[in-house]
């Protein structure tokens, strides 16, 4: 026959402890609480929190500690204990630890996994409503089931190959976090506070002296203080600038191009407008110089709305999009060379051969000089001082996908979770969330703990 204080030990999931009695109470809100006293088995008591060794007591409190612990079909659980203080020869006068929390928690070990699972996969207002606490609690679970799930976070650092930089924003005001992601296995490595030397400095120093130098190929975009790191720490690897953010270049050039001939077509109508009509008023209909204005007009409203149609590759344009840059071609030939640049531009990184890519940057190179478009010169010589870096991307095929796809995930945390105030909480929840760490849940058989 079962005994009612194994029943509820087991509904509880608390290992190593003994229930001493049970009572059931209402707290000031009305809600039934079912409380448990509870001491953990000899063996498990008067341990240090820090070492683990079995120590002497130093005293016992005399009131009883309570810890909550996830809800029982919506009945509150409450576990209670008077906790002992020790003298641990290392770490001095200390208090136990018990074996149904980690220390400094008011909550079981399973209530801090919990709400670390629901803050991962709903947001947090509805964690802390569910869980009946505040959410800056849950937060703090999350802190606490970090450490449990990962007590030594430079595993992360092992078998580093290829990686990826980049740095993403957190909150408005130029506040951005850097984050470097490995590429082999799209886990999310290390992620800090700030985007510039000082602060990629902080990984690299991390690192032992092995792990630097197995480090073969490092992908970003064109910042400097990422070519600065790279040049101080791990010289050996093949720097590779991402062919997303050059291309991106080039989109910046044309739309800066395409907003320079909008207004100017669009001053040009203007002043067609009033040396036609200085009283400003309708025109007739049969006035040929009206239906030259109109013209103008909609080509200069036409390039205006041509972003799209400009930056599409040819092969997803629609019938409207290409019937518009079709027009662009016709009337504005200055714009449809910025196109044209930048077309050739995106295809380089669509070829195999890394002397044919070449070819191609040196032919873009000349072409993009001799244009007579300012912005895309300015572009060409840009392209000229990342040219070993754009055939390193070429050559080892890589991409900054993966860094942009745990830079969405990060963003959709932050947005659940409504903002943070606590930047460590923020960065716990994205290196859990961001990794392939299983967080392991109550009476589960599958609580074999996956970190990668």
């Amino acid at each position: 026959m079962v005994s009612a204080a194994t029943v509820l030990k087991n509904c509880v999931n608390v290992k190593h402890t003994v229930i001493d009695s049970f009572e059931f109470d209402k707290n000031l809100r009305g809600e039934q609480v079912l409380k448990l006293h509870v001491h953990p088995h000899k063996t498990h008591c008067r341990r240090c929190p820090v070492c683990g060794r079995r120590c002497p007591g130093y005293d016992i409190s005399e009131a009883e500690r309570k810890w909550r612990a996830p809800d029982l079909n919506g009945l509150i659980i409450e576990l209670y204990y008077r906790v002992s203080r020790i003298s641990c020869p290392e770490h001095g006068v200390i208090t136990e630890s018990v074996p149904w929390a980690f220390e400094d928690s008011g909550f079981t070990r399973d209530f801090d996994l919990t709400a670390t699972f629901f803050a991962l996969n709903i947001n947090r207002s509805v964690t802390a409503e569910y869980l009946r606490c505040d959410w800056h609690t849950v937060m703090r679970c999350i802190s606490r089931a970090r450490a449990y799930v990962e007590p030594d976070r430079r595993k992360r650092y092992e078998g580093l190959v290829n990686i990826g930089i980049d740095e993403t924003s957190y909150r408005k005001g130029h506040k951005y976090i850097t984050v470097v992601v490995n590429h082999d296995t799209g886990a999310l490595v290390w992620c800090s506070p700030g985007h510039d030397k000082e602060t990629l400095s902080k990984f690299f120093e991390e690192l032992t002296a092995e792990q630097r130098a197995g480090i073969k190929s490092v992908s970003g975009d064109g910042a400097r203080w990422i070519d600065a790191c790279i040049e101080k720490y791990i010289p050996q690897a093949q720097r590779c600038v991402d062919g997303f953010h050059v291309v991106n270049w080039a989109m910046e050039a044309l739309d800066e191009l395409r907003k320079e001939q909008w207004r100017q077509l669009n001053s040009d109508a203007r002043l067609q407008a009033e040396a036609l009509n200085p009283h400003r008023g309708r025109p007739k209909s049969t006035d040929t110089a009206a239906k030259k204005l109109s013209e103008a007009v909609k080509k200069a409203s036409n390039i205006k709305t041509s972003t799209y149609a400009l930056g599409k590759a040819p092969e997803r344009l629609t019938a409207n999009q290409r019937h518009k840059l079709e027009m662009i071609a016709a009337t504005n030939p200055r714009l449809y060379r910025g196109y044209k640049l930048k077309e050739q531009l995106r295809l380089v990184f669509k070829l195999d051969n890394e002397t044919y890519a070449k070819d191609e940057l040196d032919s873009f190179f000349w072409r993009a000089t001799h244009s007579r478009i300012p912005v895309f010169k300015e572009l060409a010589y840009k392209i000229r001082r990342h040219e070993e870096h754009i055939l390193n991307t070429i050559k080892t095929k890589l991409s900054n996908a993966r860094v942009e796809s745990v830079n969405n995930k990060i963003k959709l945390f932050i947005r659940k979770a409504f903002g943070f105030r606590n930047i460590q909480n923020m960065l716990d929840l994205i290196m859990l969330g961001c990794s392939k760490i299983s967080i392991p849940l109550p009476n589960r058989a599958d609580n074999g703990l996956k970190v990668a």
